[in-house]
């Protein structure tokens, strides 16, 4: 399948799971919803897998940074997006998540030693102040609350939400060691789901939270689109595009993702952005568009990648 086919298949999908996630919220706790999730999403895969005759066992080393990749992917960074969409408009979490096309460069410095160009630097600042805009009166408004004794838990929202985008960029720059040890985009994505299902089992038990059995059918229906279409569809298609053309231009899916959730929050969930806000929004989303414009770095394993992957 072409690469372009594969950009628009995950950028339609995760652009509506923003707000398929407010359907998951209430009677069960974020965690739990995580965890059947990507139970569902991985068994799929699995058996797939298993139709299609591919051998499910990999060697630990393999096995060792499919844990990592689970733990930042689908662990971490879906509890603080779960948790955070419960305070936050689930479009305002997807204008955050544009902040990977930023964070991935930065982490792909930090790991692979990438040089990072100077208008990525540039665009950044001005997304940050985008961001910024975007929030303004409601920080403003959350910190009032929280110095009259108020809970603050759009403050913490807002923090959840940063530390999920920061946490899905890490699991990108994670993707290429995987795809170093197996090429085997599928079997691959279905263990790293299973290692960050289990790692999120752990994290409910430790906790103290109940399981509890789907409670209506508006839930049942949203977390088979999530499992199916928003996890293994979208997934499969983002990391084959991210095996081919590398973390840093597969995050470009961040560009479109926000758009469509603003509007279905404005559709389906009464958001109405301010003057301030439209324009922190449209500052945001521009210095992601500039910055994506930029030549990318070449990736240090992406010599790797374009010999060992020649199909789609």
């Amino acid at each position: 399948m072409p690469s372009s086919v594969l950009f628009v298949i995950a950028s339609l999908i995760w652009g509506s799971t923003f707000w398929a996630i407010t359907l998951q919220l209430g009677e069960v706790p974020p965690a739990v919803s995580v965890v059947y999730r990507f139970a569902l999403a991985s068994a799929t895969l699995f058996f797939i897998c298993t139709i299609r005759g591919h051998k499910l066992q990999l060697p630990w080393r393999t096995q060792k940074w499919m844990m990592l990749q689970g733990a930042a992917t689908f662990g971490l960074s879906y509890i603080c997006t779960y948790q955070a969409e419960e305070v936050v408009v689930s479009g305002l979490v997807a204008v955050l998540f544009a902040l990977m096309v930023f964070w991935t460069p930065l982490l792909g410095r930090l790991f692979h030693g990438t040089p990072i160009a100077a208008r990525t630097w540039g665009a950044g600042a001005a997304a940050t102040a985008g961001v910024a805009l975007l929030f303004y009166h409601s920080i403003g408004q959350a910190w009032r609350d929280l110095q009259m004794g108020g809970s603050g838990h759009f403050l913490l929202g807002v923090v959840l939400a940063l530390v999920a985008t920061i946490a899905s960029s890490a699991g990108s720059i994670v993707v290429g060691k995987v795809r170093e040890q197996s090429t085997n985009v599928m079997l691959t994505t279905a263990w790293s789901m299973l290692w960050g299902t289990l790692l999120v089992v752990l994290y409910v038990l430790a906790t103290g939270q109940r399981f509890v059995a789907p409670p209506t059918l508006s839930y049942t229906l949203g977390l088979l689109y999530l499992a199916l279409f928003g996890s293994v569809i979208a997934f499969l298609a983002y990391f084959t595009l991210i095996a081919r053309i590398g973390p840093q231009k597969a995050v470009y899916i961040g560009v479109i993702t926000p758009v469509l959730s603003v509007l279905l929050s404005v559709k389906l969930e009464h958001y109405r952005p301010g003057p301030v806000e439209f324009l922190g929004m449209v500052l945001c989303l521009a210095s992601v568009a500039w910055a994506l414009r930029a030549p990318a770095a070449k990736p240090v394993q992406n010599d790797l990648l374009n010999n060992a992957i020649e199909t789609p």
